[in-house]
């Protein structure tokens, strides 16, 4: 973290200069511009007495050793341990990773056939990742190899 970030993190978010700010940096300089705590800190909205909601973000991510995939693997419990989430704000947090994961595997792959072991785990992806329990999965094709239907057999 830089210095001067260091600096204006002490304070409420409202007292930054608007070119700090997370919402209004997006708003001015595009969703790249920001960081992993800085879009964290938009979908907390709020810190707690302590913390910005940027600070807030960054302790969760710490948490995580900045690993967005092992924070996606957080419970709504365990994010909930974090002074200032409850249970709406650890919601909008797994909410958005799961919107993460679903853009991700939602290319047209159900359109083509299936013709690896690959093609079929990066459809299978959004249904098994980040679970803390395995699961079966059938993946019913065509006679041309294209995903029909994908079924869960057991939890």
């Amino acid at each position: 973290m830089s210095s001067e970030y260091k600096s204006i993190s002490s304070g409420s978010i409202k007292n930054w200069s608007e070119d700090d700010r997370p919402r209004e940096k997006m708003m001015h300089k595009g969703r790249n511009s920001l960081s992993n705590a800085e879009l964290i800190a938009i979908l907390l909205g709020s810190g707690n007495n302590e913390q910005s909601a940027v600070q807030l973000a960054q302790d969760v991510l710490s948490n995580s050793n900045n690993d967005l995939n092992k924070l996606a693997k957080l419970s709504l419990k365990e994010l909930m341990k974090f002074k200032g989430i409850g249970q709406a704000k650890a919601i909008s947090i797994s909410a958005a990773i799961e919107l993460g994961r679903r853009r991700m595997t939602e290319d047209k792959l159900e359109e083509n056939a299936i013709k690896s072991s690959t093609d079929a785990f990066n459809l299978l992806y959004r249904h098994l990742a980040d679970l803390d329990h395995e699961c079966f999965y059938v993946l019913l094709l065509n006679r041309a190899n294209k995903p029909i239907q994908t079924i869960q057999i057991s939890q």
